[in-house]
């Protein structure tokens, strides 16, 4: 008999809820053993009892940056190496005083700590030499945002960050994939008056995974969302602010929204 391919690996970054624990139950259908981190313990041991083929856990805190490098680290060893990493962590807090101090939540774990795991992902897999890294965008990274300043810019990080190791690592068949979702039903978007063409966090994974089998650059989920992509580059800056203004989003209970 011929022998059988090896498993293959992946890790996924915010694993807890919404996106990432769809696409986590999404990859081990296709058969990978997948490696979970996040920050929320017990929502990962429930995802673990969800899944059935082998899992691993990381409890992670991305505002907490050499612990999850490290953690990462001791991630990547305990599943013997790992072929796709998916970097989907985020926060968005409810700030509607503009304090400094959400802001700086979003810098850190959306800017920082989004950083210093791709980095570390992508020197894993300069050293293997091969390897898929994604990491979880937004269409809100296209344009500012009066809203959220902070967050739109940080998304906008995260595309350009990926842009950039994809440059950097191409010439060594490493793939690097930016996913860029619009509405997803997530916690993110709870509260808002503007809410169209929303997918299931189960139609979003399932398209990510397709464009993690295509080796895909960049990836708008659900697909209609490049139309708005487009629109986006076009429209001047004082329709977008009359759009923000009209269509404003209602008030929501103050708490912390988090893809980890």
């Amino acid at each position: 008999m011929p022998a059988q391919a090896p498993a293959r690996k992946a890790i996924v970054i915010g694993a807890s809820s919404g996106i990432g624990r769809a696409l986590a139950k999404a990859l081990a259908a296709e058969g990978y053993t997948v490696g979970l981190a996040a920050r929320r313990t017990e929502l990962l041991e429930s995802l673990q009892k969800e899944i059935a083929s082998p899992t691993l856990l990381k409890p992670m805190d991305l505002r907490d940056i050499e612990g999850s490098r490290r953690l990462f680290n001791d991630l990547v060893r305990e599943l013997g190496g790992v072929d796709l990493v998916v970097l989907n962590s985020g926060v968005n807090p409810e700030n509607p005083d503009k304090a400094w101090d959400p802001e700086h939540e979003i810098l850190q774990v959306n800017v920082v700590g989004f950083a210093a795991l791709a980095s570390e992902a992508a020197d894993h897999f300069e050293r293997q030499g091969s390897g898929h890294l994604v990491g979880i965008s937004s269409i809100a990274g296209l344009r500012g945002s009066p809203k959220c300043p902070a967050y739109s810019a940080s998304k906008s990080f995260a595309s350009r960050l990926l842009e950039g190791l994809r440059m950097r690592l191409s010439s060594q068949g490493i793939a690097v994939t930016d996913i860029r979702p619009g509405f997803v039903d997530t916690a993110m978007i709870a509260g808002s008056r503007v809410r169209f063409w929303v997918a299931s966090c189960e139609t979003a994974a399932a398209q990510i995974v397709a464009a993690i089998r295509a080796r895909k650059k960049k990836v708008y989920v659900t697909r209609r969302w490049a139309l708005v992509a487009f629109a986006l580059h076009l429209v001047p800056e004082a329709f977008l602010a009359w759009g923000n203004k009209k269509f404003r989003m209602q008030p929501v209970e103050a708490k912390k929204i988090a893809a980890v």
